[in-house]
């Protein structure tokens, strides 16, 4: 099967590189995680190539076939995720787990894309936003515009993660807007008040100049998390689409540019199961101009979404930027494999360019969180007594990328499906190959890998994920 191409134009829009460097000869290496958790992220002895006669099914990477370029995999640095990391956590801790989760380092994960709340989530030690007037007073002049509560714990946490990992790029996402620019008067639920619009696009402008003076940059922003949702209990606002596309052509569009804010802005931040939703935005002239491309999340519809979209908008860029791990899904074996299959195979064979799971970090009691989910996983778990990290299946299914496919790789051609074996290819920027394949069958799995003259033996065990360098 042929994966989905875009022109080389489109490419060039998406700041992909549409030029692949001949791959050089070096040694080939395999990372390997079983479901039964045998083997983490083990490494296994180099590849050979075919033995003569060897009838195997073969997984051809073609270099010939370029796509999106990738910004890089991560997890979200929540409220929680980075009080954790400051308050619960030694400096010795903290700086050791922040080296093996951002660093390039032997064992780093390398991860380079990252995703903050602009205000409170459900995933915060309570509810606030960057403009609380006292009284809950309205504050149009946004006099009161603070940016003190991330200064606290999530602005140094970011800081530390660029110090350790310069490509690192930041998205930010509020859950609502201050409560007295909203019809319900409350972060809980409600809607943006029609004479707010104006005053909200100054407010995006505002943050992102204020989180840059404190070295924090905002390289991708979505203007409302999950816009068609109205949580009970923590901040959230509906947001139809068409209100969205007026607010990037009328206002937010025009501040930015005024502003010279270069930040690419994405529409949508929600889940697969609406793509009309980001193509009523994209439908609207003045927001197509402005947006740069459409978020997704995982928890209802398929990854296919995506595709859809992007095959419609093929100069958009397309990011996952959120999906949770928790105890509804706790078998290790099942979550691992659902993440390879969805979020690392399937959402960059979707044209995702960077993909983001939710909490960094949360305790053993998956918190601290005000309302919300109440037994979601972070990639590691940090305990609240110790400092000590357990590293979970998000850590491992995330490594299998984000340590092997790095910033600016492109990926290329290779089967979406062979054998039962589901594959995505890359080449980083050094011409070094990078590809994955998930064995979500019963049996071990041997097959050939092929590019150009170079042939390579692979083996996969039941129920497991590899990667795959040369």
């Amino acid at each position: 099967m042929r994966i989905a191409l875009i022109s080389t134009a489109a490419v060039l829009a998406l700041g992909g590189c549409v030029s692949v460097s001949p791959a050089p000869e070096r040694a080939a290496r395999a990372w390997v995680t079983t479901g039964d958790k045998a083997q983490l992220l083990a490494e296994q002895p180099p590849l050979a190539a075919p033995a003569a006669g060897d009838d195997l099914p073969v997984v051809a990477v073609d270099t010939g076939q370029r796509d999106q370029s990738i910004v890089g995999f991560g997890a979200s640095i929540t409220d929680a995720s980075a009080w954790l990391i400051q308050t619960r956590m030694s400096p010795a801790q903290r700086q050791a787990l922040l080296s093996e989760l951002f660093g390039r380092g032997e064992g780093g994960l390398g991860f380079s894309f990252t995703r903050v709340t602009i205000g409170a989530s459900d995933f915060s030690l309570d509810h606030y936003s960057l403009d609380d007037a006292p009284g809950g007073a309205a504050d149009p002049a946004l006099a009161h515009f603070s940016t003190a509560r991330p200064e606290q714990y999530v602005f140094p946490t970011v800081r530390a993660a660029l110090k350790i990992n310069p490509d690192l790029k930041v998205m930010a996402s509020p859950w609502s807007a201050p409560a007295w620019m909203k019809t319900t008067g409350s972060l809980v639920k409600g809607r943006l008040k029609p004479d707010a619009y104006p005053v909200y696009a100054e407010f995006f402008a505002k943050y992102v100049k204020a989180a840059k003076a404190k070295g924090v940059p905002t390289d991708y922003l979505s203007i409302q998390n999950e816009p068609d949702f109205e949580p009970e209990n923590y901040p959230g606002m509906r947001w139809p689409a068409a209100d969205r596309a007026r607010f990037f052509g009328d206002n937010l569009g025009p501040v930015f540019a005024r502003e010279r804010i270069a930040t690419k802005v994405l529409d949508w931040d929600h889940n697969w199961d609406q793509p009309q939703q980001p193509m009523t935005v994209l439908a609207d002239p003045k927001a197509r101009a402005f947006v740069a491309g459409v978020g997704w999340h995982c928890y209802a519809g398929d990854v296919a979404a995506q595709d859809e979209v992007r095959k419609a908008h093929p100069d958009k860029d397309v990011f996952f930027t959120e999906c949770s791990g928790g105890q509804w899904a706790a078998k290790f074996d099942e979550s691992f494999l659902w993440m390879m299959d969805k979020l690392i195979v399937g959402s960059t064979r979707g044209g995702a360019r960077g993909v983001l799971m939710w909490n960094l970090a949360l305790d053993e009691k998956y918190g601290p969180h005000a309302g919300g989910c109440g037994d979601c996983r972070g990639v590691v778990t940090i305990d609240q007594t110790t400092g000590a990290v357990e590293r979970n299946q998000e850590y491992y299914a995330f490594g299998h990328a984000s340590r092997f496919v790095k910033p600016g790789a492109v990926r290329v051609g290779s089967p979406a499906e062979v054998a039962g074996l589901r594959t995505v290819a890359f080449v980083n920027p050094d011409g070094g190959r990078a590809l994955i394949v998930l064995n979500q069958t019963g049996e071990e799995k041997t097959f050939a890998i092929v590019d150009g003259a170079r042939r390579l033996k692979g083996k996969l065990p039941a129920r497991s994920a590899g990667t795959f360098t040369w």
